[in-house]
């Protein structure tokens, strides 16, 4: 096991995969990166308020990254979208507002990415007057460091009165070492699961669940092993309205809602992640599904919908701005 400092350092390296510095983008179009406010952005599910809130961005080399493509079609791809390699990725994370409970649906990176490199989300969270210490339920789509990194400080506990909910299966796997020896899995993974829910472990914090279980009426954790083992889906269902929180099914939706099949080096299981991304768009567009996602811009709500010459596409939910109780 890594000491602290061994770890960040050892987080940063490994993240050489994931950020890429902005100075190496293409001149040819401008990706307009500025430090923005900290805060959030909220929707109406039923009786449920649901706020996105911004932990900040990244930069990714998806040359690097992508699988079961080329960097050609990737920069085909986001030329498309106006964006060049690398791409300036979100880190979101998303409250649910319930009677008694303030739920965080995972909780950004921490520490963990650095200086300027997300680590954000306590500071929007500030903007709405919600301390740490209110937040009564976590739930980890997956025990990856932009996710659960958010879970310490200076080895601490953050949300001192909360429960965390996870997949048992990335509990399983990330605490067991023979895994990564078995599966070649990044080492730093098992590292940064361990550093993050370690503590909550200790405290008797963590409820590990398996197939599909209610977290609170009217709010369902599920598994989609791929992305991890124990990646889950999150659903919140208030009088008759709907949302999935989906975690990593999608990282660069201007290659992988075209392109579903596209993989990313994350994704424990290739095969699995790219199944459980073709079956889920396939059932948010048949249902016409709402759904949150952490990585896609900032809120990261929307609906998928097909696309014009095959694939999916993102439709970011209507930006609104006015009091609608008050509206005659």
């Amino acid at each position: 096991m890594l000491t602290v400092k061994k770890l960040a350092l050892s987080t940063l390296i490994s993240s050489s995969l994931l950020f890429y510095p902005a100075l190496q983008a293409s001149a040819e179009t401008p990706q307009h990166v500025v430090k923005q406010p900290a805060g959030g952005y909220s929707v109406q599910v039923g009786d449920v308020l649901v706020t996105s809130f911004t932990d900040g961005t990244v930069a990714q080399d998806l040359h690097k990254l992508l699988r079961r493509t080329t960097g050609e079609k990737t920069d085909a791809l986001l030329a498309k979208n106006f964006q060049t390699n690398p791409a300036e990725v979100s880190i979101n994370a998303f409250l649910i507002a319930m009677p008694g409970h303030k739920i965080l649906v995972d909780t950004g990176s921490g520490q963990l990415f650095g200086p300027g490199n997300g680590g954000r989300l306590i500071e929007s969270l500030a903007t709405q007057g919600i301390k740490p210490e209110d937040i009564t339920e976590v739930l980890l789509t997956h025990a990856h460091s932009d996710h659960a990194g958010g879970l310490v400080k200076d080895g601490k506990v953050v949300f001192s009165n909360a429960r965390v909910y996870v997949g048992k299966p990335d509990v399983d796997f990330f605490f067991n070492e023979d895994n990564q020896k078995k599966t070649g899995y990044d080492q730093n993974y098992f590292d940064v699961a361990q550093k993050t829910l370690k503590p909550y472990l200790d405290a008797g914090k963590v409820v590990p669940f398996s197939g599909t279980s209610e977290i609170l009426p009217g709010l369902t954790g599920t598994v989609h092993p791929g992305h991890t083992p124990g990646s889950a889906f999150y659903t919140l269902e208030s009088k008759g309205e709907k949302i999935t929180f989906i975690g990593d099914v999608i990282h660069v939706a201007a290659v992988q809602f075209p392109q579903p099949e596209v993989t990313i080096a994350y994704d424990q299981d290739q095969d699995s992640a790219a199944r459980v991304r073709e079956q889920a768009f396939a059932d948010f567009v048949k249902n016409r599904d709402l759904v949150a996602a952490p990585h896609l811009p900032f809120p990261g709500i929307g609906y998928v919908t097909k696309g014009e010459k095959g694939g999916y596409a993102w439709v970011p939910v209507t930006y609104t701005n006015r009091d609608a109780s008050s509206a005659k």
